[in-house]
């Protein structure tokens, strides 16, 4: 962001605002992150902020602190209409297309609030007033902490922001592992230790804990691990009935497809997750090296997201799905084994 932007950003703000901070549909762990921690920092400096999520997310997101104040607009969509539309500031997290709010596209679109997007994902629409955007980065919630430090704010990141970005960081790079780990990344997460972030405790919430359905729908999962060797490519699906014979909650099959990846000579990964309810099959992608998932997602599948990792969703049947997959799948034969 300029000079010039972050001066109108600290103007707007330098009055108390009702603020409205949203990640997307599904929100993963930067999600939340992200947007609870710019939420604590809003709250201490005198504004009255709310984060509102599109729909649900994991259990084993919710004992961020400040999660108990976020609102669901699913179960909520009255009084969620009605703190958008008396918004001052409206903060857009962790995506940048408006239809990843999914029911919230339009409450958001006809807001005449101040809209302030801070994402890493490529492509972003033009629907904000103030965009920080920057596809190189690890997380939104790194974006947030450089926010806060453009700001002249990083003095104000107390132990519950702290927790909250660095869970956000860890999450989306798969515990540092990913390529867009950088040396910046690090320092950041040193200062957030720092601060108060209890690294060893956020790890075990997130990591070691797990239900027996989640542990015994890992291992459908594996046993349904499909792999193409010629193509370089591997795959898992997972039906309604599978979700529902393991009590699928939220986030049960989170960084599964990362198993598909992992099987040696494997360069591109998927995994497909039927639900019926909503009539779709939702789509995880994750590659090695360049070949770019985003770009495949996007014209295969309405998605999109980085060049290793990226989502979509079909509307076919599951299995309607997995033949077409299937039938596209030679056309990169190039691509997947160079």
């Amino acid at each position: 962001m300029t000079k010039e932007v972050i001066l109108e950003i600290n103007q707007l703000l330098s009055q108390p605002k009702k603020v409205v901070i949203v990640p997307h549909k599904n929100p993963d762990g930067d999600a939340i992150g992200s947007t609870l921690g710019l939420c604590h920092y809003l709250n201490s400096k005198g504004h009255s902020a709310v984060v509102i999520a599109p729909n649900d997310y994991p259990q084993f997101l919710k004992w961020l602190p400040g999660n108990n104040q976020a609102l669901i607009y699913e179960s909520e969509p009255e009084m969620a209409q009605r703190i958008i539309s008396d918004s001052d500031v409206l903060f857009t997290l962790d995506f940048n297309a408006l239809h990843r709010a999914g029911d919230m596209e339009k409450p958001l679109q006809d807001s005449q609030a101040k809209k302030i997007l801070i994402d890493h994902h490529q492509q972003p629409d033009g629907f904000a007033d103030f965009v920080y955007s920057d596809v190189a980065m690890s997380s939104t919630s790194e974006m947030v902490y450089h926010f806060l430090d453009m700001l002249g704010e990083k003095n104000a990141i107390n132990a519950d922001i702290a927790t909250c970005l660095y869970v956000g960081i860890m999450t989306d790079t798969g515990s540092f592992r990913f390529p867009s780990t950088t040396k910046i990344t690090h320092l950041v997460i040193s200062d957030l230790i720092e601060k108060g972030a209890n690294n060893a405790e956020i790890h075990n919430a997130i990591y070691d804990t797990n239900s027996y359905n989640r542990l015994q729908l890992l291992g459908r999962s594996l046993n349904n691990l499909k792999v193409i060797p010629e193509l370089s490519t591997a795959y898992i699906a997972l039906s309604q009935d599978d979700l529902n014979e393991f009590n699928f909650k939220k986030g049960d099959t989170e960084g599964v497809v990362n198993y598909a990846l992992s099987v040696e000579g494997i360069n591109f990964a998927l995994i497909f997750i039927e639900e019926r309810k909503e009539g779709i099959v939702k789509i995880s992608l994750r590659s090695k090296g360049n070949f770019n998932v985003n770009a495949f997602a996007r014209k295969h599948y309405d998605g999109g997201g980085h060049i290793n990792a990226a989502g979509g969703r079909s509307e076919l049947s599951l299995q309607d799905t997995i033949d077409e997959f299937i039938s596209i799948l030679p056309s990169y034969k190039n691509d997947l084994t160079s």
